[in-house]
This record gives structure tokens, sequence and C-alpha cells, in this order.
């Protein structure tokens, strides 16, 4: 079994979620966190935040709020003008 250790796991974690490593550290990297808790942790805490990022960035706000933002926006530069 190769294992990459932890130092070189938690070093390239961000990569290897993205895909963004070349497939032999990939593997290696899956490897390891198949055997290391504490990586697995890691792992986990780094693909949930990754996640509720993503989800949080694909929200809007309903039409009705920026409807609003947008009236008194021009009701401030209608004053200032």
């Amino acid at each position: 079994m190769t294992d990459c250790g932890c130092e070189k796991a938690r070093r390239d974690l961000e990569e290897y979620l993205r895909h963004e490593v070349c497939k032999t550290s990939q593997t290696d990297i899956a490897e390891h966190l198949e055997h290391c808790e504490g990586c697995q942790d890691e792992a986990l805490v780094a693909r949930t935040l990754t996640e509720v990022l993503a989800r949080a960035c694909k929200e809007s706000a309903p039409e009705e709020l920026r409807d609003q933002v947008l009236a008194k926006l021009r009701e401030a530069q209608s004053v200032t003008t």
C-alpha cells in the first residue's frame, strides 16, 4: 500500500477535493484518506465547507428585496443630483 502521509494529504487536500492533482497524487491521497481518521475528518470539514459555500453563492435575494434596494438607490441618486 502506498501511503502519501498526512503532511502531503493535508497540503494537497483542497486541490484533491477539486480534482486538480495528478492522477498518481489523487490515488495516493485517496488511499491515505481511506486509512487515516484524522485526515478523513479534515477532508469532511473541507468538503462540507466547500459545498456550503458553493450553495450560498448560488442563492440570490428575493425579487421583492432586489426591487426595494434598486428603488432606494434610485431615490438616493435623485436626491444627490
